[in-house]
């Protein structure tokens, strides 16, 4: 199957769960005064990947709250994204009122369904831990992109490392 018929499966996907009234009582989640809820246009986060993309823009690496990176096949949490994610919880508790989404990607290997469930299970590890570490689950929201959306395109180690991830939406 073609990437882009894949993209478009994803977003239908995205788009039958809206309609299905999922996203009607999502409010944004980092801004719970805003009068939109903060979202978009389109009714997406703002600077989530998935908004990006519908932008034209590619998706982004860093930010205040840093990416975390998983081994292959993987949604274990190692030292090094476990130090992560304690920068972030401390950036979250000196910031009580920030809220995030927390997106999993995944590489390209692997069926389309493998991977959202695999970015769905890096996605709900990482806030899994965050709410160990002290931060309030209702402060924290999980979508899954699966493969549809990586930083990288090459077929190299390299690149596939990049886009297993965990990456959070920036707080606005």
């Amino acid at each position: 199957m073609t990437r882009s018929i894949r993209l478009a499966a994803v977003f239908m996907m995205v788009a039958a769960l809206a309609a299905g009234g999922c996203a009607k009582n999502k409010q944004h989640p980092l801004d719970e005064s805003a009068g939109n809820g903060g979202a978009g246009e389109s009714g997406l986060a703002e600077g989530s990947s998935l908004d990006r993309f519908k932008r034209g823009l590619g998706p982004e690496e860093g930010g205040v709250l840093k990416d975390v990176h998983f081994a292959y096949d993987s949604y274990q949490l190692d030292a090094t994204a476990r130090d992560v994610l304690a920068a972030n919880a401390e950036w979250l508790k000196d910031n009580s009122r920030a809220r995030t989404e927390i997106e999993g990607h995944c590489d390209e290997r692997g069926t389309v369904e493998y991977n959202l469930a695999l970015g769905a299970r890096r996605a709900k590890a990482v806030k899994d831990y965050l709410v160990t570490l002290g931060i309030s689950g209702e402060r924290l929201s999980t979508i899954s992109y699966g493969e549809e959306l990586p930083l990288c395109r090459e077929q190299s180690e390299s690149c596939y490392a990049r886009n297993r991830r965990v990456h959070f939406v920036p707080p606005q």
